[in-house]
């Protein structure tokens, strides 16, 4: 198993899209550059970035980073581990804030989790399947912390309705596509998947905020 370093050459990534996919050029053209994501730059813990996407599931921003800041003064860390998390009981985290649901799920993250030196080793399909099984940790948030954390290049999270709202955007399509629709679309693009979902995110938030509907080069 190769090892997977963190991050990708984002101009290499840009030149690529734009080489396989016209369309999706065309959008690039006007999008613009973006910024790289920092996934190959900052050190981070798995369980403690887990554990934060847990809390962070369903709520605004403002009120998760509120019940993470009860949470980590009430056991004295910054880190959301099974070691710390012990210093406090399910009562004492609904009293934060924390649903008892999410509090199953902190408990569950007490299990083997790999290491960011054990993920250098495994392909993303291999996270997947080994962080999946964690109570309350979907594949949408696997693959979360592959783009931004770990900064693999080839990731396309097929249910985030914003990249499907962007590629019906790019492809002037009536309807969204599925899931396995978009699998298929987005073969062209690998091995920089990362790099084509950031920019469909990006077509989506110009959609809805009603920006121009249609690329320079088609108007």
């Amino acid at each position: 198993m190769p090892l997977h370093r963190r991050g990708f050459d984002v101009e290499q990534a840009l030149a690529h899209l734009q080489r396989h996919d016209r369309r999706l050029a065309r959008w690039i053209d006007r999008v613009g550059p973006l910024d790289a994501p920092p996934g190959g730059r900052r050190p981070f813990d798995p369980v403690d970035a887990l554990a934060r996407a847990i809390v962070f599931q369903q709520l605004s921003g403002k009120a998760a980073a509120t019940i993470v800041g009860r949470v980590e003064a009430a056991i004295d860390s910054r880190r959301l581990h099974a070691a710390t998390l012990a210093r406090i009981d399910d009562a004492g985290l609904r009293a934060c804030g924390v649903s008892g649901n999410k509090a199953l799920a902190l408990r569950d993250l007490a299990g083997e989790i790999p290491s960011t030196r054990q993920m250098a080793w495994m392909h993303h399909d291999a996270i997947v399947e080994a962080l999946v099984p964690v109570r309350g940790i979907g594949r949408w948030t696997v693959e979360m912390m592959l783009m931004f954390r770990l900064g693999r290049p080839d990731i396309l999270p097929v249910d985030d309705l914003g990249i499907r709202k962007g590629a019906q955007r790019v492809d002037g399509s009536q309807r969204l596509p599925t899931p396995r629709e978009l699998q298929a679309r987005g073969q062209c693009w690998g091995p920089y998947r990362t790099w084509a979902s950031l920019y469909l995110w990006r077509i989506a938030d110009l959609a809805d905020a009603g920006g121009a509907t249609t690329p320079r080069s088609q108007a």
